[in-house]
């Protein structure tokens, strides 16, 4: 049998491993919040178009197009919803710090189906701490801010898919994609 001194000790010491990592998840040190992005984006005034999402099929597919590949990309997050098909637009809006992911921790739509040429605007809610926009391949990148209403843009000239994070929470599934079609 345990004694109950053991039996607390045992439950603070797994109760403060738990605070920890939980804490951890959600903080940034402040020169990480303070530091700018050199990806050249520009601020552009926010298109107030919403694009419809299109329907999609119990295979995870688009109707009307085919679901790119994202090697699990996208698993684990709440917030997914298929690629949202914007085609025929020049200009795309995409929320920063949109709700998901247990918090303010998204992108919304966290995918956009877009046409070359197309210009992606990235507008911040001001929720959530501090964000930025991050590709994957380096080829693009937001400076760290909260600030509601601040934009970045990046017009994709090339077909492909190119991938993107928030940096700070990209582990809290703050993910997303961009599809360019010719």
């Amino acid at each position: 049998m345990m004694d109950s001194h053991s039996t607390r000790r045992a439950f603070a010491a797994a109760l403060g491993t738990l605070a920890v990592g939980a804490f951890a998840g959600c903080t940034g040190s402040g020169a990480e919040a303070n530091q700018a992005g050199g990806g050249g984006g520009e601020s552009t005034p926010a298109s107030t178009e919403t694009p419809a999402r299109t329907a999609t099929d119990a295979a995870g597919s688009e109707s009307g197009g085919d679901e790119p590949s994202f090697g699990g990309w996208f698993d684990d997050m709440s917030n997914y919803d298929g690629v949202v098909d914007t085609t025929g637009n020049s200009e795309v809006t995409v929320a920063v710090g949109a709700s998901g992911n247990n918090g303010n921790y998204a992108f919304d739509p966290a995918a956009v189906r877009v046409d070359a040429g197309t210009t992606v605007v990235w507008e911040w809610t001001g929720e959530g701490a501090s964000h930025n926009v991050s590709a994957k391949d380096g080829s693009f990148e937001s400076e760290m801010t909260g600030e509601k209403g601040h934009t970045f843009s990046q017009t994709f000239e090339e077909a492909g898919t190119y991938k993107y994070v928030c940096t700070p929470h990209q582990a809290m599934g703050m993910r997303g994609a961009v599809v360019v079609t010719e």
